[in-house]
């Protein structure tokens, strides 16, 4: 079956995950991460891309972000595989693709959608995983890279839950929501990170990021078929029913 067009429309949130070549590293010290990070910020400004939310683990990068124009993800993640990939080949003496393939991303839904995926993305970094509460099977296991591996994940919660905060995040309106002051706002998102989301909810989104569907209600999934052509969620299975 053909392969379907990336999902992707300006002025609407994104939920973006690349993933290191056969589940290779993408990182293997704070070093790395913090180029990763960099680099992302400025193929982000420049491709008109708002970033909301990041995680890094060892073998992989998700994303929250809002681009400006259809091609804006597309052309930051072009420019993040480039240059991040050339100096991570040279530092590490290695050859070869850093990245494995396309990156996959999904359309998320403003007010509850958006929040549940702020929160799975931020909670990543603490627990410095692979392919944390990931309940799909995500291909084969990368093996250990080093002594570091447990130590180079990050994420954005810290900006949100009273840390140090990162200028080149746009905190979305559903976190704005959460308080009318930045102490009440960190103290309630401290609370949301420490509540686990469901498993179902984890496997929606996951589900959707991975096979580049759109995440929220039906009448999103509805406004949306008025300006795309293609697919927002899986067929039915099975023969269409006839009519008449």
């Amino acid at each position: 079956m053909a392969r379907l067009p990336r999902l992707t429309l300006p002025g609407i949130v994104h939920y973006v995950l690349h993933r290191g070549h056969n589940g290779g590293a993408i990182v293997r010290d704070a070093q790395d991460t913090d180029r990763l990070l960099q680099t992302l910020r400025e193929a982000a400004l420049s491709s008109g891309v708002v970033l909301h939310a990041y995680a890094v683990t060892e073998a992989e990068l998700r994303l929250l972000c809002t681009p400006d124009s259809k091609l804006g993800v597309s052309r930051a993640m072009q420019a993040l595989g480039r240059r991040y990939a050339a100096w991570f080949n040279r530092r590490h003496g290695r050859t070869g693709a850093l990245w494995d393939g396309r990156f996959r991303s999904a359309l998320v839904e403003s007010g509850p959608p958006i929040l549940r995926a702020l929160r799975q993305i931020d909670a990543l970094g603490p627990t410095a995983g692979r392919a944390v509460d990931d309940p799909l099977p995500a291909g084969p296991e990368p093996a250990p890279v080093g002594k570091d591996a447990a130590s180079i994940g990050r994420s954005s919660a810290e900006h949100r839950s009273g840390g140090r905060r990162d200028t080149a995040l746009v905190d979305p309106p559903e976190y704005w929501q959460l308080g009318n002051t930045p102490f009440d706002r960190e103290s309630k998102y401290r609370t949301l990170l420490a509540e686990p989301l469901t498993q179902s909810e984890l496997v929606a989104l996951q589900r959707a990021v991975q096979s580049a569907w759109a995440i929220g209600s039906p009448g999103f999934l509805h406004r949306l078929a008025a300006v795309t052509a293609r697919p927002l969620a899986p067929r039915a299975r099975g023969r269409p029913r006839q009519v008449g």
